[in-house]
């Protein structure tokens, strides 16, 4: 998992490079295809079933499993977020990233504190301390700064199979003691899911996008990461 982390991290770096006003989800969709083919690994979102491509691509109020289509086309001012996962030797590794088109302050701070939340959230997943502990950072960086943790969707455990137990919230779920204990070994894609508005989502017309109700904008960030003795690391 660490080479299959190092080769979807170069991956990343290439689909943040061309983003950009006039550029389609569906031409990010095939740049990451060739990509993951090129890295020598494939897909992971095309082995979920009902799922056809490599990428999930977001716009504004989109918040996960965006279908990259060529209708959907980038602007001035567009917050984008992308998520994509790969299939090396056996095991998958999966991040997201979310960044904007020219933005105004207010989305360069909106977007920040979601790089912020992950970066605490990744230092909590240490040896002998639970996944409340991750929810719990995460929950507390994105509400300081008057934003709103997703509740309706969750990080997860990742691995031979690209979702695994356990679950990992943006928010805290109940009590410490029913969370489960972090060991050594354990490999996390832990997700910061939250929005400038209220919390709820919707089902798009399309069947796969969820979306704000409200309309407002979202942020994605991901990373998968490794527990270590010495403490996390981040694969992707």
């Amino acid at each position: 998992m660490v080479e299959g982390g190092k080769r979807l991290a170069r991956v990343k770096k290439a689909l943040e490079k061309r983003i950009g006003a006039g550029v389609s989800a569906h031409d990010i969709e095939v740049l990451a295809d060739e990509l993951i083919l090129e890295e020598g690994g494939k897909p992971s979102f095309k082995m979920v079933p009902g799922y056809s491509w490599a990428t999930c691509v977001n716009v504004n109020d989109g918040l996960v499993h965006g279908i990259p289509t060529k209708e959907v086309i980038f602007r001035k001012g567009d917050v984008v977020s992308v998520d994509v996962g790969m299939y090396y030797k056996g095991f998958h590794t999966d991040m997201s990233f979310t960044l904007a088109i020219e933005p105004s302050a207010s989305v360069r701070r909106f977007l920040e504190v979601g790089k912020e939340a992950l970066n605490k959230a990744v230092s909590e997943a240490r040896v002998g301390r639970r996944v409340w502990d991750i929810s719990r950072a995460i929950e507390k960086v994105i509400k300081a700064a008057g934003f709103s943790p997703i509740r309706a969707l969750v990080g997860h455990g990742v691995g031979k199979e690209l979702h695994e137990d356990p679950q990992i919230p943006c928010f805290l779920p109940g009590n410490v003691e029913e969370s489960a204990r972090i060991e050594p070994g354990m490999v996390f894609a832990i997700e910061i899911m939250y929005a400038a508005g209220t919390p709820e989502v919707e089902m798009a017309s399309d069947g796969w996008t969820i979306k704000m109700r409200d309309g407002k904008i979202s942020g994605l960030f991901e990373e998968t990461v490794v527990v270590r003795t010495k403490g996390p690391q981040i694969l992707t």
